[in-house]
This record gives C-alpha cells, structure tokens and sequence, in this order.
C-alpha cells in the first residue's frame, strides 16, 4: 500500500536497512501516556494507575500501556492526571529544556500534547503562548489545556507573520512542530498515506521554510527552538535545517543526548549539507517502539543584557479593578483557601485570571487568555470547570470525594445529582483526591455542574 515513490526514496536512504524499515509497518502500532506533574506526583501515579506501564525511555514522564488496557475510558483521563499521546512525540519537548517562570512558544499546537508537557515543566511559572492556526483545532487545544489544569497559558489563533509582529525578541524557547508530509505516521494514520505525494513533500517543505523565518524573528539571543516533524522527508528535516542555517548564520544546532536507540540525522540526506547535521536525531519505527520522528535543537548567538526583559509590541494587558470583579473575589473569600484574582482579564461575562507578563491582546486572535475562572452574572459568580480541573483538594473549602470504580463516578460524569448532606455551596468533586468538577450542595442534593458538553452515557 506504499505509494511507490516513497518506497525508492526510502530505500535509496536507508539502503541495507530498507527489508528491517518495511518489517517494521508489520509490528503493531505502541500505546503511550503522560503523566501530567501539574496533578499527581510519580510516587502516586504508579500506586494508582490500574494499568500495566512500562517508562518510555526518553521522556520523565511517559509510559507504554497494554494494547487491551483503555485509559482513554478511566475517571483518571477525564481528572487530566495523564495524556494519552503517541510515545515518539513525547521526545521534543525534552529538548527544549523549558524551566519554571520562562517565556515560552508553541506555534503549532494543536491537539495539545506538547503543549501539555511543556506546561508541566513550567510548574504553572511564566507565560506559555501555545498557537494553533486552524480555529477548530485551537478549540480543541484550548479544552486539552483546561482538563489538564494548566493556568499559565495564552492560547492563540494566528499565523506565524501575525505573533513575528507582535512578539520580536521575546520568547527564551520556542516549539516548531511543523505541520508536515507525515510519513513516520503512515502505520498510524492512514489519511496521512492518502494524502501523500512528492508534490505534498515539497509544500511542506515551503511551508516550513515559511514559519521558521518567522520563528527566528521572535526568539531572544541565547534562546532554544526546538525543530520536529513526524516525516521522513530529508526536504523536511536535514535540508530544511540546513537552508535554514545558510540564510541564518546566527543559529547553530546543537548536539543532545540521544536516548533508547534514536539515530543521528545524516548529512548525506541534504541537497546542500553543512556541518552540524548528524547532531539532528531521527526516530526510525523499526529501531525502538514508537513511530517515525526528526528533531533539530537549534540555539541563537549572543547573550542577554541583565536588564533585558520581554515586553511584545502590544505592551503588557491591563488588569481588572477589584470593584469591576466584586462577586468573584466574594466567592473566591467563601470557597476557596487560594488567592487567584491578583491579575484579572474580563472578556465578556467570562473571567480569567491572566498568566505572568501577560502581553497586550488588542489585535490577536485569543481563544484562552490564561485561566478561565468562571462566568460574571449579576449579583452572583458561577465557576468554571478549568477552574475545578485546576485546583487541587487542599485549595477549596469544601469537597467531595468519589471512588474511581464506583458507580457514583459514572453518574456523576453522566451529569446525574446524587443526594448528600453538609454545609449549602460550592463543592470540588474529586476522584480519589484528584479534581474533576463542580457540584453545588442546595437542601440534600449535590446539583450536577459537570459540562453537558463532556458528559459520558452510561
């Protein structure tokens, strides 16, 4: 079923490796997820997850499940304490070496992955823009940051030209997972293979080009990008790099460590090698257990002033007045033990709490600008579920506790009320000490304030 074209390409790469890389379309695809250190420590994901794990060995944080197991299903998925994500893709953002309190980039985000296992290096520090260019995906983007309680990201719906103009200089790494042939996710997608053609290769490759002229605009000196596909395009990845690194000669790649059998990028593959390109790494599906990936660390000459401090284009958001927010901050004095209304953004009736060195959005597409907190009405506050997903028991007055296994459970994401008794308010309804959603305590009835839009029939 390989278009016949790809298979010379590959097999004039790979040469006496070409038997074992086709071999590899016979093994069965390999089952990943993440845990998610914004929710649960590892000593307590490994005593409370109910499936078999074995770590992925590049990422801190991954781990291969059973091909009958179904995470996808358990009350866990829907609490954010993990992502279920391929496990080759979990291996960028390693690289990246993001630290807490960073500006940080992720200009093609969608579904959410990377940007999720970024946000956990951030430890909820710093500002994380995470963009995605088609609205539909930066929708789903943006329901992926919130069921994974992540607080500190602006998420946008722009091109690449729009946030150049808006952010020159201002992020310390950026993530360029480029859209692409996706010829490493044939076995895994097949309208990937569909849609497959040397002429596709090539305006990927454009395209690529395209964004990372843009991308160059917007890191500061002494910054990181980290560069991936999951394609086998040399087009795509070691030329790319290397037509890249020509017209920009103040970038340089980076040599990393590589980790469970990943293989060096070969300079062989470009039309016009440079030096540095086997420091570039290449997942192959039939070397380790995960499918078909490149990556490039590319770093910026030069060096920060001590005084430097990103500011974008737009300036910094201003913030809500305490009078024009007064039923949050009531409620927040009532049910909570945690102050978030210190950076307050209104859009709309919505409320969101902003994260550090907010930039100015006048002239941006924004689908999340920070933490959504709930929703102004008159006379009273109403709480969102990404507020609910993002605190942790300790932080609200009152909770409710569920079993994983219960039939409480199940009917609660059914959006079914259960009877219960205690003091009238806000509950954090929580699945095994780790947060789900809202509930309201009215008489003896825990009101259902679970999404009608995520909830599950049982």
């Amino acid at each position: 079923m390989l278009p016949q074209e790809f298979q010379n390409r590959m097999q004039e790469m790979l040469g006496k490796e070409y038997d074992a890389f086709l071999q590899g379309y016979e093994k069965p695809r390999f089952h990943a997820l993440r845990r998610n250190p914004l929710k649960i420590e590892e000593k307590d994901f490994r005593d409370k997850i109910p499936f078999e794990l074995k770590a992925v060995p590049w990422s801190i944080h991954g781990y291969y499940y059973e091909n009958t197991d179904q995470p996808g299903k358990h009350p866990f998925h829907e609490a954010g304490i993990y992502y279920i994500q391929e496990p080759s893709a979990m291996s960028v953002v390693e690289y990246l070496e993001v630290k807490p309190g960073q500006q940080v980039l992720d200009l093609c985000a969608a579904p959410g992955g990377k940007t999720t296992q970024i946000a956990g290096f951030m430890e909820g520090e710093g500002l994380l823009v995470c963009n995605e260019i088609h609205p539909q995906r930066a929708k789903i983007l943006s329901e992926n940051i919130e069921r994974l309680g992540v607080k500190n990201a602006l998420v946008t719906n722009e091109t690449p030209q729009r946030l150049s103009a808006v952010f020159p200089g201002f992020f310390d790494k950026i993530l360029v997972d480029a859209p692409c042939s996706g010829e490493g996710m044939f076995r895994k997608n097949e309208e990937a293979l569909v849609e497959w053609s040397p002429q596709n290769v090539q305006m990927c490759a454009d395209r690529q080009d395209e964004i990372l002229e843009e991308v160059a605009k917007m890191l500061r000196p002494g910054g990181r990008i980290c560069y991936s596909t999951c394609t086998f395009a040399p087009a795509e990845n070691e030329d790319c790099m290397a037509r890249f690194i020509t017209k920009h000669p103040e970038f340089h790649l980076v040599e990393v460590e590589k980790k469970g059998n990943m293989s060096s990028g070969n300079p062989a593959y470009a039309i016009n090698p440079i030096d540095g390109l086997e420091k570039t790494i290449r997942l192959w599906p039939h070397k380790l257990d995960g499918e078909g990936h490149f990556i490039a660390v590319l770093e910026k000459d030069g060096v920060l002033e001590d005084d430097y401090k990103p500011i974008s284009r737009n300036g910094n958001e201003k913030t809500l007045k305490e009078k024009d927010c007064q039923e949050y901050l009531e409620f927040e004095k009532e049910f909570l033990k945690v102050k978030l209304g210190k950076d307050l953004f209104l859009f709309g009736e919505q409320l969101y709490a902003m994260p550090e060195n907010m930039p100015g959005l006048k002239g941006l597409k924004v689908v999340r600008p920070g933490l959504h907190l709930g929703t102004l009405k008159k006379k009273r506050f109403e709480p969102s579920h990404a507020l609910a997903l993002s605190l942790k028991p300790e932080e609200t007055v009152y909770t409710w506790e569920l079993k994983a296994d219960s039939l409480e459970i199940k009917q609660y994401l059914s959006g079914q009320t259960f009877c219960a008794e205690g003091e009238k308010g806000w509950y954090l309804i929580t699945v095994e000490g780790y947060s789900i959603g809202w509930g309201k305590l009215t008489g003896n009835v825990m009101k259902n304030h679970y999404p009608k839009g995520l909830r599950k029939n049982i």
